[in-house]
Order: C-alpha cells, then sequence, then structure tokens
C-alpha cells in the first residue's frame, strides 16, 4: 500500500517559511496572542503556531497549539490566497472560553485585511 500523499496543507511546516514571515510580517498584537501575516504571492493561505517552552509545560504548549489549530480551521474558508499567518500564543489564552477567543481571532483578521468581508 502506498503511503498518502501530502499537499501543501494549511500548516506552515518549513523553517524557511516561519523565518520569512517573522522577519518581513506585520505584527499585530492582542492580550491572547501576537499574529504575524505575510503575503506570499501565488500560495495558498497557510499558518503556523509558535509556543516555546518558557509557555509552560508540554501539556499547556499542546493545549495552545490545540486550540489555535482550530482556530485557523474554522477561518481557513475565509482567508484570502496568499496569506501566511504566524501565530504566538500567550498564556492569558489558555484561561478564555472557545467562543471568545474566536470572536478575537476572527476580529483579529478582519483589522489585518486578511479575511474575505462578509455580507452583514
Amino acid at each position: 500500500m502506498m503511503p498518502k500523499q501530502r499537499g501543501p496543507g494549511i500548516f506552515l511546516r518549513a523553517s524557511r517559511d516561519i523565518e520569512l514571515v517573522k522577519r518581513h510580517g506585520r505584527r499585530w498584537s492582542t492580550s491572547f496572542f501576537n499574529l504575524l501575516v505575510y503575503k506570499m504571492e501565488g500560495a495558498p493561505s497557510r499558518a503556523g503556531i509558535v509556543v516555546g517552552k518558557r509557555f509552560g509545560n508540554a501539556v499547556r504548549r499542546n493545549r495552545a497549539k490545540r486550540v489555535f489549530r482550530e482556530l485557523i480551521r474554522q477561518s481557513q474558508p475565509d482567508l484570502l490566497p496568499g496569506q501566511a499567518l504566524l501565530v504566538f500564543p500567550k498564556r492569558e489564552a489558555l484561561l478564555q472560553p472557545f467562543g471568545e477567543m474566536k470572536q478575537v481571532w476572527e476580529a483579529t483578521l478582519q483589522r489585518m485585511r486578511v479575511v474575505r468581508s462578509r455580507p452583514v
């Protein structure tokens, strides 16, 4: 049986792509996360999550990654093409209910103009 071929996916994995976003991305800070956005022409929109050891133990780091992966998955259909997002969660993010985090996430994406505007 052949292994399943994986496409580029919705997550940034290559360290060179992550470094590019770190170096040239526009930054937006909230009380729950920092977000860097970089326009990558001709590429699908992708996102990465960076959680350092200073964040806490492995359980807390993994929980933060799970929460932000789900936020990214839910917003993926609305992202404009060619956007590279890099999220740096803050410890306070784990203290918030998911619904509240989602509202802050969506509002931030709209402020940074990386999502399609929805009709009211």
